[in-house]
């Protein structure tokens, strides 16, 4: 079972940008959708958005336009570069297989603030 390590966190002031990184362990990465999630303090996990094998993404509403998934096959990595970062994307940010999720990794803390 595949297992995931998310790193690229960190604190960035409104309007500002980062790229988050998630590292795939396992066989068979390419062969499936992978997606990032977030849960911000007392709320549940979210879907942010997605990208297929074959590099089809869809975004939640409230990143889209900001937000960008995308994915390296030959380094088993998915990435989310995220521009006009609002204190509202403030939360811990997790990726996952997307049809048949694995544990949950660590994640990493995006905090958007002035």
């Amino acid at each position: 079972q595949a297992q995931f390590v998310e790193s690229g966190g960190g604190l960035v002031q409104p309007g500002g940008s980062l790229r988050l990184s998630c590292a795939a362990s396992g066989s068979g990465f390419s062969t499936y959708a992978m997606a990032w999630y977030r849960q911000a303090p007392e709320k549940q996990r979210e879907l942010v958005c997605r990208i297929t094998f074959g590099g089809n993404t869809n975004y939640a509403d409230s990143v889209k336009g900001r937000f960008t998934i995308s994915r390296d096959n030959a380094k088993n990595t998915v990435y989310l570069q995220m521009n006009s970062l609002k204190p509202e994307d403030t939360a811990v940010y997790y990726c996952n297989n997307y049809f048949t999720p694995g544990p949950w990794g660590q994640g990493t803390q995006v905090t958007v603030s002035s």
